[in-house]
């Protein structure tokens, strides 16, 4: 068993309140757990408006598997117009 996590960093300056960060969150999180079955939760900057980031962790049985599904989130987040990727990591536990 192969569990992958992939830690990204968002800015996303079209926030001008927690609601409206939220609301981009959400909608990101949203489209990639329904495209991507991993499990997705928001784990740093929760009290900054424009910042977050989030975990996205993936269970399988190929390392290559996981790494090739979380390079295509990361290529997904990069390609959504409300946020900004500004930094990732995937670690492999």
């Amino acid at each position: 068993m192969i569990v992958g996590v992939l830690r990204v960093r968002l800015v996303m300056f079209e926030a001008l309140s927690l609601k409206d960060k939220r609301r981009i969150t959400k909608s990101l999180k949203d489209r990639l757990g329904a495209r991507h079955n991993v499990s997705i939760a928001e784990v740093a900057d929760l009290d900054h408006r424009q910042a977050a980031t989030l975990a996205i962790a993936m269970v399988a049985n190929e390392t290559r598997f996981v790494e090739s599904s979380l390079s295509k989130i990361v290529d997904e987040i990069r390609a959504f117009s409300r946020a900004s990727l500004v930094d990732y990591e995937i670690e492999f536990v």
